[in-house]
Formats: structure tokens, sequence, C-alpha cells
């Protein structure tokens, strides 16, 4: 299949990589372009693992209000460079984490920053849950693993599906950005507020 100029424009505008890489992506692809794309990100994130243990130290604080001022988020998305800080697609990137923020209510942004109280807590509930339903004694710690799993991806931004898409995680959304921009990317830390909350403790 002849892969025509309008076709890379197309994926280069969607993936933010080079025309070169484009024009591979679709030949191995076939002209498929969502192939193409997986194509692209699977690259992309082979070469975001090699970028992951380089400092970013760089930057912008995204603050984001929604609902008409009754959730705020607080962002600070670290890069390696001000040049990349000041560009329109790692700008994008951060308001879209923020917004992820103030729509999924994430409390930590990996897993290990989970306390150890916290997760056994969880288990605990999760074990007398298993036993109340009647499980079998011998299966009750594998359905405790699976509910955490589960806990885990519902309150750890990295593993929260992305609300755009969820054939993605956060950590995908990033991972591609990395793979495009070609430096490191880290959420450093972030804090949501929602109008009236904790005020009946």
């Amino acid at each position: 299949m002849e892969i025509t100029t309008e076709m890379i424009k197309e994926l280069r505008a969607t993936t933010g990589v080079g025309i070169l890489e484009c024009r591979k992506a679709l030949q191995e692809a076939e002209g498929d372009y969502k192939k193409a794309v997986d194509y692209l990100r699977q690259k992309g994130m082979a070469k975001a693992a090699k970028r992951a243990d380089r400092d970013a130290s760089d930057g912008v604080v995204e603050l984001y209000s929604h609902g008409d001022g009754r959730v705020g988020v607080m962002l600070e998305l670290n890069c390696e460079t001000d040049f990349v800080a000041r560009g329109e697609t790692f700008r994008k990137l951060a308001h879209e984490i923020a917004l992820q923020i103030a729509a999924a209510s994430p409390l930590f942004v990996t897993e290990d920053d989970i306390p150890a109280d916290v997760l056994e807590h969880e288990a605990e509930i999760a074990r007398k849950r298993s036993v109340e339903e009647g499980k079998p004694e011998n299966i009750i710690e594998k359905i405790v693993e699976g509910r955490l799993r589960k806990y885990k991806e519902e309150i750890c931004l990295m593993q929260q599906k992305y609300i755009r898409d969820d054939s993605l995680t956060v950590k995908d959304l990033i991972m591609e950005n990395v793979g495009s921009l070609g430096e490191n990317i880290v959420i450093r830390r972030f804090q949501r507020w929602e109008l009236g909350e904790h005020l009946a403790d």
C-alpha cells in the first residue's frame, strides 16, 4: 500500500513523532493508522524506559479549577529542561493530568507512596468481607490480593485509567510523552481540594 504525505501528517499530528519514524510505522502497519499508532507507542515506551533514570528538575506547577471553583488541583510536573517545560505539548500534558486528578480523585502518585498501615487496613477489610461472603479459606488470600490490586488502581494516579481513553493508564500517557518529547517526565506531587470536604470530620 502506498504511504501518502497526508497519512504521515495525520500520524505526526497525533503522536508528535518525526516524519521518518511515522513513515516507517505506517509501512510496518501496511497503512493501518491504528496499528501505526500502536507501533509508535511501543517504540516510544522502549525509548521512555531508557530515560526514566535521568534527572527531571525543571517543569511547571499547574493550577486547575473545576466545576465553577468547587474542585481545585495543584500539580508539580517535572521534565529535564526549560525548553520542554515551556512547550505546548508538556503544558497540555500537565493540564490533562490535573484534569485527571480533579475527575478521578487519586490519593497517591504511585503504589510505593501508600503507607503500609493503609494497605494492611484495606487487606483486613477485604479478608473480613471474603469470610462474610462464605469464600473457601484456601482462596481468601488470592481474593484479598485481587481486591488490593483494584484498590491501588483506584487510588494511585499512575495506575488509574486515563479519563479520555481507558485503554491507557496515566503511566502510559506519560510514557508516550516521554517517547515523543525525548525527556524524562515525573509527577512530583499533587494536591486536590473539594469545596466542603472534611467539614464533617
